[in-house]
């Protein structure tokens, strides 16, 4: 059995939407196939967007989600739908989001976080159904977020961290200031569980 890995944490220079592509296209680039998982917002698309025009094969890719609202494909609030919409034709595998389901090791999990430090769908409060094991989980944020007011589906932290890299690529002041907190130890926000004591590389993409 592999003995558990401290936390290695990594402040990307540059972190702006360019050098994430650039992470990006190194691990589709990499031999064999590779399983990468998707945060949901408008980042992933930007991201995509600088990735269009370059020569890679994301037929070895296998892309899930890390988390999705349980929505229709076609509803504006999906992120599986942003996701096949810009790679649905690259050759690329889905894997759905199913509540249960057992989730296989990543090569890559990007996580995106909120103002709460909330990452995927695990929030500082929720409702939750708890499995153990890597897996997909329902849950339902306290308060629900006006912006996005629907019940979720996530991967759990199990299956965040079976992965061989973290990247979080996060925006803005606050954001960065919350994540310093959680690197000094304030476990109130479920982003900590990431940035200390074990589990694999974290690399930080910070944009103002």
């Amino acid at each position: 059995m592999t003995e558990p890995v401290p936390v290695a944490v990594e402040w990307a220079e540059p972190g702006d939407a360019a050098a994430v592509a650039d992470h990006i296209a190194r691990v589709v680039a990499a031999p064999g196939h590779k399983r990468i998982a998707f945060t949901g917002g408008s980042t992933p698309i930007k991201v995509l967007a600088l990735l269009k025009d370059r020569p890679l094969d994301w037929a070895s890719v296998t892309i899930a989600l890390t988390d999705d609202r349980r929505v229709p494909d076609d509803h504006a609030a999906s992120n599986f739908g942003k996701i096949h919409g810009a790679l649905g034709s690259s050759g690329a595998a889905f894997e759905r989001l199913e509540e249960g389901a057992d989730v296989a090791p990543f090569d890559l999990v990007w996580l995106g976080m909120g103002e709460d430090g909330h990452v995927a769908s695990l929030f500082p409060e929720m409702t939750a159904h708890v499995r153990p094991g890597p897996t997909v989980i329902a849950t339902t944020p306290i308060p629900l977020p006006p912006e996005a007011p629907f019940d979720r589906l996530t991967l759990n932290a199990k299956a965040l961290k079976a992965t061989k890299e973290i990247i979080l690529v996060v925006t803005g002041t606050s954001k960065k200031a919350l994540i310093e907190r959680a690197i000094n130890g304030d476990d109130r926000y479920p982003v900590t569980d990431f940035l200390r004591g074990y589990g694999p590389p974290v690399t930080i993409y910070w944009s103002e």
